[in-house]
């Protein structure tokens, strides 16, 4: 079984662990409709990217 050789302090042991906590993901509104989306992605309320209509936008019947 592994031993480690030293203690690891309080202080080195929550420095690494800095990085682990979870980021809650990002949302931007959207210029034409107010929606929110990711950045950098497209909205798939409307199919626009950039500015761009980049997908066809199948109506809800």
């Amino acid at each position: 079984m592994a031993v480690p050789k030293s203690k690891i302090t309080r202080s080195r042991r929550g420095m690494r662990r800095s990085h682990d906590s979870l980021i809650p993901d990002a949302f931007v509104e959207s210029k034409d409709t107010g929606e929110l989306h990711r950045p950098h992605h497209i909205d798939l309320k409307t199919g626009m990217y950039n500015g761009k209509q980049v997908l066809k936008v199948k109506s809800k019947v």
